[in-house]
Parts: structure tokens; C-alpha cells; sequence
């Protein structure tokens, strides 16, 4: 048999099914699997990072296997957990939000996914080549600047060239194949103001992917060239410049981390009105400042820059666009409260992770806001609070957006409700451990820690004690979400997913198994 598309039901089994799959909800499901496992490595390289920091003097690692831990464990976070659990999350559910049978472009849509595994890889084989005593890791952090990555980057830079150029690839195609299904294969009737707000960061977010990876792409080029074929382009002494370097990779790098946020915004846009039972607050207005975050990230790059001589009208330049970006952001922050305001909450699990989320991700853009003043980035350019920074945003926002995401429609994928006592100790211990560990790194940032460094002085002792605990503490936290997960899939295991919010709770419809997707964008009716 074959459906529309011509393709063959031949329903293979086991291996077979995974590899040539085109079905939207397998290639989302193998998504998710895929960054939960690089979440889960990338988590073990922070504890690593931690361990070293517990105690200042040297103890554990090697000063050069710190860097290569630092490197590793950023690039693995952004392209490999953060990125793909969100495309997971679009792949499960676009199609079934806009009344679509698939993706537009299965084909496409597989091929999206398998690179990713061969991409890491490589990255992984470097890291482990090192550990075994042959040559180096990647060590020049993840944002890999020259002349430190072109210059004296190690042989395995190369490996790392190439995994990015592959992982570009697979976003492109996985933004292109978005942005068709949602323009085409709309159920009739669903105009673009009726999307939900989920659908619409996930047509905002693929035009910053197809904009800036192959920025990306030229950069790493750029690197290649330097290091082989006699090119100049980042080193001074041919005539190049490595300030450049920072501008096309920034280019690059800054709509990534919108690239990172606005999915969570759509999750979260989801999340509050179902629980809050009140329509989103301001619909309209949202999606317009999902579109000026979009917009404006392209002109707000070199605010990563403020210490590198810029002119002074660039600085100002810079130093204002990041203020109006806190506008759209904050238009967003105020509209999930105004939800909130006189809802009838309750507080299941995710909504405790949106309501977290929507709390600790604006600590991080009132930080944002602290670092766009160009005098003050003067002082806090590479210490601890900027890193302090970047994990609120990324850490307590795009992945408890993520989290929200997977208990909100978990009952959806797999037909049953997970076990919600371990998914609250999942929350409570991952929101005291995740603060326990970012919130005193502002405080040694602005005493003057400085980032990447395997060693410190001891006035900073104490609290990078604490750090690591909340690290550790973290890190530990997610095996509840990896235990809550594998009960969930043991289909036979827990109450059959109802069409209520919980069993014998009134709400909206959002736990039906996913086959009858529900399409009203009216104000929900309560299930009597």
C-alpha cells in the first residue's frame, strides 16, 4: 500500500524503521532521544568543569583537558541538546498543531536527523582520542576564536570544522522543511493569526537559521583555509585581522542564542493558557514580538565585542539595539503574567516549569540588560557573571522550556500519564540545584573571576564550593527526568492519558493521544 505521497507502507521493524523512517512523530521522537543523550554528556563534562572548581589549586584535570572540557561541553549543549530537542519538539508537533498529515519534506526530514549522530562523532572521537593520550581536543572554548583556533588550534580542529559544517547542514534542512509545512500544508480555515504561538516561533526561528548558519559555515571556512591552504583572513601578520573572526562568528552566534529562546517562548505560550484556563493575553502582540526579536538580533552582535577597540558610535550602536531587544522581551514576560492574572492556576508539573522558566529567564535578560551597557561590559567582559548570565537564559530558559514542553505533551506521545511524583521532585530538585549553582557566579563575576580557568584565588573558595554542589546536585537531578521518562514509555505502566488536564480535574483538552489533535482556538470549553 502507499498513501498520497507514494510512499510504501511496507511498516518496517526494528532497525530498519528507525533508519529510513519518514514519519514525523518517529524522526521527532529519535530528535529527542539523540539530545537527550548529548544533554546527559555534555551535563557529565560540567560536572567535570565543577569537580575541577570545587577547591581551588590543581586536583583533578589537566590544565589543557579543562579547556577541552569547557569547548566540548558549550558546543555540545547548543548543537547538540538545546537545538535538536527543540526540532524534536517542532517535528512531534507542528503537524499535528496545523491539521498537516506530515512534514512537507519527509526525505528531507530523515536526512535532517542522521547527520547529527555522525556530526558528534566526530567531535566525541577527538575528545576521546585525548583521553586516550593521542594529541589534543578542540581546547579554545566553544565560541573557538582565532588566532587560538587557527593558529594553535590542535590537528582534531579539523574534526571539529567539519562536525559544524555538518551540523549547519542538518539545520538548514531541517529549517527549510519547517518553514514549507507550515506555509503549505495549513488546514483549511487555519489562517496565519489562528497558528498557535509554538507554530509561529517555529516559523520565526528557521529564517535566524537559514540567515545565520551559513555565516557559520563561512567562518569555519575561513579557519580551514588559514590553517591549510595559506589564507590570511584572521591572522595580522598576512594582512588579516582576528577581530574579524569575532564579527562573522557573532554574526552568527547571536541570533543562535534567539535561535535557542524562541521555541521556549512558543512552549511556554502554550503552557500558561492551559493551566491558567484563560486564552494567551495578547496574541497578536506576541507574534509581533517574536518577528522584532528576530529582527533585531541580526543588529545587536558586536554588544559581544564591547572590549575589542570598537568606535565609539559602534559601541553606542550596539549598546542601544541590545536595549530596544529587551523591549519585544519584555512585551512577552508581561503578557504570561497578564495570562496569569485572575486564571483558576493549578500547578502541575508543567506549568511549575513554565512559571520557573518565566521568573529565572528574566533574571537573565535583566543581566543581558546589565552587560549591553557598554562601560559596564568593560568590567564584567569574561568573568564569571557573564557566564552567569548565559545559563540563566539557557540553562532555566530554553531547557525548562524544553522540560515544559516534554511533560506537557509526554501523555500525548506515549498515550499514558507519567508518574507525577517523580516529575515534581524532578522540578523542585532541579530548581534549588540549578539556582544553588548559576545565582553565586554573579557574585564571584563581579569580584573578578574570570572565565575558563582551571584555577582561581582563594577569596573565591567558598563560594565555588557551593557552585559545584549545585552542580553535582543538578547534574544528579536529571536522572529523576531520564527514571520519570523510562516509566512513561513502558506503555502498560500508568493511567491511560485522559482528555482532561489531570485525572478528575476539569481543564482543557491537551493529553488526547495524538491522533485527534485538538484544533479550537477559541477559548476552550471545560470538559463537563
Amino acid at each position: 500500500m502507499s498513501d498520497h505521497h507514494g510512499h510504501d507502507h511496507h511498516h518496517a521493524t526494528g532497525i530498519k524503521r528507525w533508519l529510513f523512517t519518514t514519519n514525523h512523530k518517529d524522526i521527532g521522537t529519535m530528535y529527542l532521544v539523540f539530545s537527550l543523550v548529548m544533554f546527559l554528556t555534555g551535563g557529565l563534562m560540567a560536572m567535570a568543569i565543577r569537580a575541577e572548581l570545587m577547591y581551588p589549586g590543581l586536583q583533578l584535570l589537566d590544565p589543557n583537558f579543562f579547556n577541552q572540557m569547557t569547548t566540548i561541553h558549550g558546543l555540545i549543549m547548543v548543537f547538540g541538546a538545546v537545538m535538536p530537542a527543540f526540532v524534536g519538539l517542532a517535528n512531534w508537533m507542528i503537524p499535528l498543531m496545523i491539521g498537516a498529515p506530515d512534514m512537507a519534506l519527509p526525505r528531507l526530514n530523515n536526512w535532517s536527523f542522521w547527520i547529527l549522530p555522525f556530526a558528534f562523532s566526530l567531535l566525541i572521537y577527538a575528545l576521546i582520542q585525548s583521553m586516550l593520550g593521542h594529541g589534543s581536543a578542540p581546547n579554545f572554548g566553544w565560541t573557538f576564536y582565532a588566532p587560538l583556533s587557527t593558529k594553535y588550534g590542535p590537528p582534531s580542529t579539523d574534526f571539529f570544522i567539519f562536525s559544524v559544517h555538518m551540523m549547519g547542514i542538518s539545520s538548514i534542512m531541517g529549517a527549510i522543511n519547517i518553514i514549507v509545512t507550515i506555509f503549505n500544508l495549513r488546514a483549511p480555515g487555519m489562517t496565519m493569526m489562528k497558528l498557535p504561538l509554538f507554530v509561529w516561533t517555529w516559523l520565526i526561528t528557521p529564517y535566524l537559521l537559514i540567515a545565520g548558519m551559513p555565516v557559520l559555515a563561512g567562518t569555519v571556512t575561513m579557519m580551514l583555509m588559514d590553517r591549510h591552504f595559506g589564507t590570511s583572513f584572521f591572522d595580522a601578520a598576512g594582512g588579516g585581522d582576528p577581530v574579524l573572526f569575532q564579527h562573522v562568528f557573532w554574526f552568527f552566534g547571536h541570533p543562535e542564542v534567539y535561535i535557542m529562546i524562541l521555541p521556549s517562548f512558543g512552549i511556554v505560550s502554550a503552557i500558561i493558557p492551559t493551566f491558567a484556563r484563560k486564552p494567551l493575553f495578547g496574541y497578536a502582540s506576541m507574534v509581533y514580538a517574536t518577528a522584532s526579536i528576530a529582527f533585531l538580533s541580526f543588529v545587536v552582535w558586536a554588544h559581544h565585542m564591547f572590549t575589542t577597540g570598537l568606535p565609539l558610535a559602534g559601541s553606542l550602536f550596539f549598546m542601544y539595539m541590545t536595549m530596544l531587544i529587551a523591549v519585544p522581551t519584555g512585551v512577552k514576560v508581561f503578557n504570561w503574567v497578564a495570562t496569569l492574572w485572575r486564571g483558576s492556576i493549578t500547578f502541575e508539573v508543567p506549568m511549575l516549569f513554565s512559571l520557573a522558566f518565566v521568573v529565572l529567564f528574566t533574571i537573565g535578560g535583566l543581566s543581558g540588560l546589565m552587560l549591553a551597557i557598554a562601560p559596564a561590559d568593560q568590567q564584567y567582559q569574561d568573568t564569571y557573571f557573564v557566564v552567569a548570565h548565559f545559563h540563566y537564559v539557557l540553562v532555566t530558559g530554553a531547557i525548562f522550556g524544553i522540560f515544559a514542553g516534554v511533560y506537557y505533551w509526554i501523555p500525548k506521545w506515549t498515550g499514558v500519564m507519567f508518574n507525577e511524583a517523580i516529575a515534581k521532585a524532578h522540578f523542585w530538585c532541579s530548581l534549588v540545584t540549578v539556582n544553588l549553582l548559576f545565582f553565586p557566579m554573579h557574585f564571584v563575576g563581579l569580584a573578578g573571576m574570570p572565565r575558563r580557568i582551571p584555577d582561581y584565588s582563594t577569596q573565591f573558595a567558598d563560594f565555588n564550593f557551593w557552585i559545584s554542589i549545585g552542580g553535582f546536585g543538578f547534574g544528579l537531578s536529571q536522572l529523576l527526568f531520564v527514571w520519570m521518562l523510562w516509566k512513561a514509555c513502558q506503555q502498560r505502566q500508568g493511567i491511560k492519558a485522559s482528555n482532561q488536564v489531570w485525572e478528575g480535574a476539569e481543564g482543557l483538552e491537551w493529553t488526547l493521544p495524538s491522533p485527534t489533535p485538538y484544533h479550537t482556538f477559541e477559548t476552550p470549553p471545560l470538559i463537563k
